[in-house]
């Protein structure tokens, strides 16, 4: 016969949660595990990250000799703006410096008006080859830079736009373009429709319409692309290169071929604490741009996949 199972003696009490909370106990300490190495991971890459510049700072105060003589992340032997003063003057940085400063700020703003008025367009209109448009832009993601360079020169030469702001100008629109529309499209896209139609019931021109009430509701989303086309046009090489050459270049060079011609073009005389200070100055300015804008570019990369 089939033996029956013991009935609970009176009195006894069942605790069906304890088995809950010891899961989620165990759950609770896989998490701060998790953290944990997620933290030290974290403070790994900053380390990798934070050295490299700390080192360029400390050495643009050193002489050669300190440089390759001392430890790495000693301190100098006296504190002087003067290889910074050398940098700036005789090595010309200061000229490509305010280059760099002329040739970004006028393409960062072409690239956001023209950038962000056929994102406008392809995010809220519907028309034939919308899409097409759009994944031609966004194609240019896909597209090596280098690729372009020789029809690139070809089209300038032919334009006369070799060796000129122009032109330089016009390729860094281009470059950014892609990346600008493709993050703007699917921004504008997360605007809410009722305050266009309002604003549209109101009277409000297409033109009005977007500088007036769209713009200012995709500020974050302007800010976050805006900084990455400075950074990125600001340490930009290549385009440079190949677009600034012939007769008097070397008065039009940008910062980052100012400091490659330092580098290469002293053999074994080169001022490294001058190359450290100029690099310096190069560095600085794009830590200062992030640091100041770090919560509107947080607000607005997170932006789209909050609303």
């Amino acid at each position: 016969m089939r033996s029956e199972s013991p009935a609970t003696p009176p009195g006894t009490v069942k605790y069906p949660g304890r088995r809950h909370a010891a899961a989620a106990s165990r759950e609770k300490g896989d998490a701060k595990l998790f953290s944990g190495f997620a933290h030290v991971a974290l403070a790994v890459w900053g380390i990798l990250v934070i050295a490299p510049l700390i080192w360029v700072i400390l050495a643009s105060f050193k002489s050669n000799t300190e440089i390759f003589t001392a430890a790495p992340f000693s301190l100098p032997s006296k504190i002087s703006f003067e290889t910074y003063k050398t940098a700036w003057t005789e090595a010309h940085i200061g000229r490509y410096f305010l280059n760099s400063v002329f040739v970004v700020g006028l393409s960062t703003a072409g690239t956001m008006i023209f950038g962000s008025m056929a994102a406008y367009v392809l995010a809220r209109y519907k028309f034939f080859g919308n899409r097409a448009i759009y994944y031609l832009f966004v194609s240019g993601l896909a597209f090596p830079v280098f690729m372009a360079i020789v029809p690139l020169f070809l089209i300038l030469q032919n334009l006369n736009l070799l060796n000129t702001y122009t032109g330089l100008i016009l390729v860094y629109i281009a470059y950014s373009l892609p990346f600008t529309v493709f993050f703007m499209t699917a921004f504008f896209k997360t605007l809410p429709n009722q305050i266009a139609e309002a604003a549209i019931v109101d009277g409000a021109s297409h033109t009005r319409l977007f500088f007036q009430v769209m713009l200012p509701m995709a500020r974050s989303g302007l800010v976050s692309i805006t900084i990455f086309n400075i950074v990125g046009q600001w340490n930009q090489y290549l385009l440079p290169v190949a677009i600034m050459q012939g007769a008097g270049a070397d008065q039009k060079w940008v910062l980052t071929q100012g400091i490659a011609n330092i580098s290469v073009s002293a053999g074994y005389q080169a001022n490294w604490a001058a190359l450290f200070a100029a690099l310096t100055l190069s560095i600085l300015p794009m830590i200062l741009v992030y640091a100041f804008f770090q919560r509107q570019i947080q607000s607005g990369l997170t932006a789209g996949a909050t609303k």
